[in-house]
């Protein structure tokens, strides 16, 4: 992992310069693609409406992706469901306003689906150092886009059809001179990589006709990188620059949402149909699955430091787990449901519920502590972000019998 002071980059674009640092949230679940955030900032445990509030923007339409925060520049996808249009909006980061927004699908939303989660804006956008890339389901097939740091498309490949069962939100992963897009559906998705530069497609591997959701990511684990997917009832392993297969067991369930995690030796996911399941599996290529239990951590994605690892399951416990051994070392009840992921800054790890209240607790094995609770709105699909020494949370609130969402940026000082 590289010191938050250790990269500056300068992107020249035609009206301005972007300046990326280490430790910004490039894409989803931040810095090392695990849900853990850049050590040693300060955020507020306790805030409100008003309480701790830098800044807030409305945000129009309706989504479910996290914002993405590099530089001067905070990145959110969202889809009009009145115009149905699907659209990425680019923030100041100082104070929210707008600096551009690109509107990239019309009239593609499908007719059927998204049963439970609403939304067709889900997908987190990854930005690479020059382009912000991006997913959306329109037209019955699945799309990634190259936007420049001006909102200007580079360009847009169909990546295959989609027959929609739950929506789609599988977020692009950057890795080297590509980029990993996912694609799972019951027709018959792919697993693809694209190069970044042209959006030209490097490989593509068939998956399984089932309806499944993660979000590929890569970890370096036994001395190679790793480019990792559950669900379709797999756990797979391959090689992120050819797409050749290190390795693949039957270790999950059908349809699985969570990003895989890993505490170095092993990985770990968790799904929800047909069956309940949370299993860890031996990295090394052997096949042998380490411990599996019937916890539902479905949705949310979980965190794995120091030989542990958390959850915060689709029904609103906390859990700690030895990761090694799979023992349980606590649960306790949080309340209501959960479909973001927690993020975890040293210490401490931050969990937003369905209905806009976000937890604060220890990330301790020893024992459940709960610091504080706080409210904002009435619902959050979107998982928060730490980064700078500030906090963002995107909730919807209803407001003359209407719903709006917002971007919330809670930090200590204005």
């Amino acid at each position: 992992m590289k010191s938050i002071s250790s990269l500056l980059i300068g992107i020249a674009c035609a009206t301005s310069v972007v300046t990326v640092e280490a430790g910004d949230w490039a894409g989803w679940r931040g810095p090392t693609h695990d849900g853990i955030a850049a050590s040693g900032q300060k955020i507020p445990t306790q805030w409100n409406d008003t309480q701790n509030v830098i800044w807030r923007v409305a945000i129009p339409g309706r989504g479910h992706a996290s914002p993405t925060v590099v530089g001067d520049r905070i990145f959110v996808p969202t889809a009009d469901e009145k115009k149905r249009v699907e659209s990425v909006l680019c923030l100041n980061r100082k104070d929210g306003s707008r600096i551009w927004r690109k509107d990239l699908h019309r009239d593609g939303f499908t007719k059927k689906g998204h049963r439970l989660h609403k939304s067709h804006a889900s997908s987190s956008v990854a930005w690479d150092g020059e382009r912000a890339i991006v997913n959306f389901m329109s037209g019955n097939a699945i799309h990634t886009t190259a936007l420049d740091a001006n909102g200007r498309q580079l360009w847009q490949t169909k990546i295959t059809d989609y027959v929609t069962h739950q929506g789609y939100g599988s977020s692009p992963f950057i890795y080297k001179s590509l980029v990993l897009v996912s694609a799972d559906n019951k027709g018959g998705g792919c697993l693809a990589a694209l190069d970044r530069e042209t959006g030209s497609v490097i490989w593509k591997n068939d998956r399984p006709k089932l309806p499944n959701y993660p979000s590929p990511v890569v970890y370096n684990l036994f001395g190679k990188d790793q480019l990792l997917m559950s669900g379709c009832d797999l756990v797979t392993s391959l090689d992120p620059m050819t797409g050749k297969k290190h390795w693949e067991i039957e270790g999950s369930t059908t349809e699985c949402v969570v990003t895989m995690v890993t505490d170095g030796k092993r990985v770990f996911t968790g799904g929800g149909y047909p069956k309940n399941h949370t299993v860890a599996v031996m990295a090394d290529g052997s096949g042998k699955i380490a411990w599996q239990n019937t916890s539902r951590i479905y949705v949310p994605s979980m965190i794995a430091k120091d030989g542990h690892l958390y959850a915060t399951s689709d029904s609103g416990f906390a859990i700690c787990w030895n990761s090694e051994t799979g023992q349980e070392l606590w649960k306790e009840r949080l309340g209501g449901d959960f479909f973001a992921s927690p993020v975890m800054l040293d210490d401490r790890i931050y969990a937003t519920n369905l209905r806009g209240k976000t937890f604060v607790f220890d990330a301790s094995p020893n024992e459940f502590n709960l610091i504080t609770s706080n409210q904002l709105g009435f619902e959050s699909y979107a998982s928060p972000v730490i980064c700078g020494n500030r906090l963002y949370l995107r909730v919807a609130k209803r407001g003359g019998g209407s719903r709006q969402e917002y971007l919330y940026c809670i930090g200590n000082d204005r």
